[in-house]
């Protein structure tokens, strides 16, 4: 994927590379501030890294990660974004929305039929993207751990 898009500041990069992830900084943002995934334990997130598509926002000075989201697909009919954070201190940068985007390009090629996501506070970003609500939310149904 391009290391840059339109959207990203001068001064970072985006990367699909698994290898450059600070594994223990995107299990401590996502452990620790994130409300989707509080708790979650460093044996799940070093699975959900290695069953996903990873994306990593990275400063090109120092190399250090900035932001991350993943993508479970197939590559064929469909997509599920999640665990999309932005480093505290890195906000109000547009690095989420660059990463969306570069997510939203990298998928393209594929001709996915849909590509879902969930969110409780950040429809701003994602509808800057060209993400909408579900059309018929009724059609939908979810099988979630008890």
């Amino acid at each position: 994927m391009p290391e840059t898009t339109p959207l990203l500041p001068a001064g970072y990069e985006i990367s699909t590379d698994p290898g450059r992830l600070d594994r223990a900084r995107v299990h401590h943002w996502l452990s620790t501030d994130a409300y989707w995934a509080i708790g979650r334990s460093r044996e799940k997130q070093d699975l959900a890294i290695a069953g996903s598509l990873n994306f990593g926002v990275y400063e090109q000075a120092s190399g250090a990660q900035r932001a991350y989201a993943r993508v479970i697909t197939d590559r064929a009919t469909f997509a599920w974004l999640c665990d999309v954070y932005v480093d505290r201190p890195a906000r109000g940068k547009t690095l989420g929305t660059a990463l969306v985007a570069a997510i939203r390009d990298e998928l393209a090629p594929c001709g996915l039929r849909r590509v879902l996501l969930a969110t409780a506070d950040a429809h701003g970003v994602y509808e800057k993207i060209g993400f909408r609500p579900l059309d018929v939310p009724e059609h939908w149904m979810a099988l979630t751990a008890q």
